[in-house]
């Protein structure tokens, strides 16, 4: 595993609703969140978070108050810079990626490409 640092900026906001989603869900403490990006989505790449217990090699593995998160390589490339937000206002409620990297977006946020 290799520990890079702050690769991704989570909020506060963002990661208090983390936290409560593992508490709601009956998720152990230990277990990381993977943040990544795959192939999908209305303009070719999606980000995508679930709890995984299995560390890859390649990982980069990230601590944000007692927040483990898994990144994969390839995501990396893509998630540089990145700021993970969740959002409950007037336009919907879930988290929101705002990513420097991202040359264009689809409208509902989801999808985006390079």
């Amino acid at each position: 595993m290799i520990d890079t640092g702050q690769i991704i900026t989570i909020t506060d906001k963002a990661l208090t609703q983390i936290k409560k989603i593992k508490t709601e869900n009956s998720i152990p403490d230990n277990v990381p969140l993977r943040v990544s990006v795959k192939g999908g989505g209305c303009s070719g790449l999606m980000y995508d978070m679930s709890f995984d217990e299995g560390k890859k090699e390649g990982d980069s593995v990230l601590q944000y108050d007692g927040l483990e998160v898994l990144i994969d390589g390839k995501s990396l490339f893509y998630l540089t810079g990145t700021v993970l937000d969740f959002s409950d206002g007037l336009n919907g409620k879930g988290f929101v990626f705002t990513n420097p990297n991202a040359s264009r977006t689809c409208g509902c946020g989801e999808s985006f490409s390079v």
